[in-house]
């Protein structure tokens, strides 16, 4: 027996038990199929109930299209599943009722907003590499999330690059995507690819004002809401 490995199964059981995870499947099957996750830190961090969220992905099925308003929970969907994948391959269990993952190389994220002032990099630079990065070395048993790809620029320029990169993992890398965007012309990626499916996060209209639902469905979603978002 290793002493260290011991401390760590006794960690993983205790936060098993206080968190109510639950133990996740291995399969050689490619894709990855999540029932009911959940983000630990947003969870253990609001007042208010977490809502939980499905995802399947498979090979008939490799690429999410995530609209809907900003607060909607779409970047919360995205993060959920990567962090279910890692707990998943360190041996502990998940904060989903059920999961089973296919074989999975590495994780490759663009998310966020950030840049090198010293080096010179702009925000739109560092967005641009951390993609190129992606295109060029993700592969097909990789889980890859692209956040709002394209916003630093002009949005002719920003759709085109936000196209260019989602039809080349759709038809060429063919990874376990989830690709969130504002343009909604990405939401007609499915026509092209049949491997690409959209869903929405779901918001409810209520006078003048919208309700966040954090509730992930199929389909597209209808409008972005970004003036009520900046009323709010």
């Amino acid at each position: 027996h290793i002493p260290g490995h011991a401390l760590e199964s006794e960690v993983f059981a205790e936060r098993a038990d206080t968190l109510n995870l639950n133990q996740p499947d291995f399969t050689t099957v490619p894709g990855i199929k999540i029932r009911g996750g959940r983000h630990l830190i947003v969870e253990q961090n609001q007042t208010s109930t977490f809502i939980p969220n499905d995802l399947e992905l498979h090979e008939g099925r490799t690429m999410l299209i995530i609209t809907g308003p900003n607060m909607g929970g779409k970047s919360t969907y995205m993060r959920q599943t990567a962090l279910i994948a890692i707990l998943a391959h360190i041996g502990s269990y998940v904060p989903a009722r059920t999961a089973r993952f296919g074989p999975m190389d590495r994780i490759f994220t663009r998310i966020g907003a950030s840049d090198n002032l010293a080096g010179g990099q702009s925000t739109f630079m560092v967005e641009m590499m951390e993609t190129a990065n992606i295109l060029h070395n993700a592969s097909r048993e990789s889980l890859v999330l692209m956040d709002e790809i394209g916003r630093g620029t002009s949005t002719s320029d920003g759709l085109a690059l936000a196209w260019a990169c989602a039809a080349f993992l759709a038809r060429s890398t063919r990874a376990s995507t989830l690709f969130a965007s504002h343009f909604f012309e990405l939401t007609s990626i499915p026509q092209y690819f049949s491997n690409a499916a959209n869903v929405h996060v779901d918001v409810v209209e209520h006078g003048d004002r919208i309700i966040f639902m954090h509730t992930v469905k199929e389909g597209p979603a209808n409008r972005s809401y970004g003036l009520q978002v900046a009323k709010l």
